[in-house]
């Protein structure tokens, strides 16, 4: 069973280590899809997505002091990671589909390699791109970047258009995200997992990327493609990193069911 609970729809703060995390789940009894949202994101970006797939039970949070989510000492990649465990387990879903943009595809991509028998598979938007893109100067960038950000955001919390974490806190996990990006760190993840993949690809640039910096990410599919017969493209659109939820959401709904049907059987 994928489901094990009454699958009731429930919104709440669901406790979890030092913090609480907002939920929304739709309940229902369709295939559980559970969303990791992008690094600094909140579950609102999935909004066009979720109207595209009305037949799913949609699982959407918060992570620790993003959107209405609590503050937190831990804002690590692994807290991430588990805190997809403790949403599921909270809501009594044994297997789901995870679907990841940015931040949350690799969130999603490490979920699905650790637990083979629980993802019915993933659908990675625009991240988990094994490519070495960290280094001493794109460090101190992110620093930079994150320190001037400090004057504003401030400002911005209110709205919560902003995480309630600090900068230096923000461009740590950034940073980290870099080194859990790197090839010798991303690949065996991506060449370990043995459920159904597919990417959906974004076009142009990100915040704070120059040039064609994202492009050349993208080109590391190439290779893991070519390694693993269950990782595909499911398609590359026209918009850029930051609008591919909102302007490219049927395409992110059509790789969902795409993994769903491979899956349907199993996940029944």
């Amino acid at each position: 069973m994928t489901n094990t609970s009454a699958s009731s729809a429930w919104t709440g703060m669901l406790p979890v280590d030092d913090t609480a995390l907002a939920v929304t789940d739709t309940g229902g009894p369709g295939i559980p899809v559970l969303y990791c949202n992008g690094q600094f994101a909140t579950q609102g970006y999935w909004r066009r997505v979720l109207a595209e797939l009305g037949e799913f039970r949609h699982i959407t949070f918060d992570e620790r002091a993003r959107g209405k989510s609590k503050r937190s000492v831990d804002y690590s990649f692994e807290a991430a990671v588990r805190d997809v465990d403790a949403v599921l387990a909270a809501r009594g879903v044994e297997r789901a589909l995870l679907v990841g943009w940015s931040y949350g595809a690799v969130v999603a991509a490490h979920w699905a390699e650790r637990n083979p028998e629980r993802a019915i598979g993933a659908v990675l938007v625009d991240g988990a791109y094994p490519y070495d893109w960290l280094d001493e100067a794109m460090e101190r960038r992110i620093r930079k970047l994150f320190k001037r950000l400090n004057l504003v955001m401030p400002l911005l919390r209110p709205t919560g258009l902003t995480p309630r974490m600090s900068a230096a806190q923000q461009a740590e996990s950034n940073i980290e995200l870099g080194v859990l990006s790197r090839e010798r760190e991303l690949r065996p993840v991506l060449d370990g997992i043995t459920v159904p993949v597919r990417y959906v690809v974004a076009s142009g640039t990100s915040f704070g990327s120059k040039g064609d910096e994202q492009e050349r990410l993208r080109t590391s599919l190439d290779g893991v493609t070519s390694r693993n017969p269950n990782i595909e493209v499911s398609a590359k659109v026209a918009s850029n990193h930051g609008a591919i939820l909102k302007k490219d959401a049927p395409a992110v709904a059509a790789a969902v069911r795409e993994v769903a049907n491979l899956r349907g059987d199993a996940a029944a």
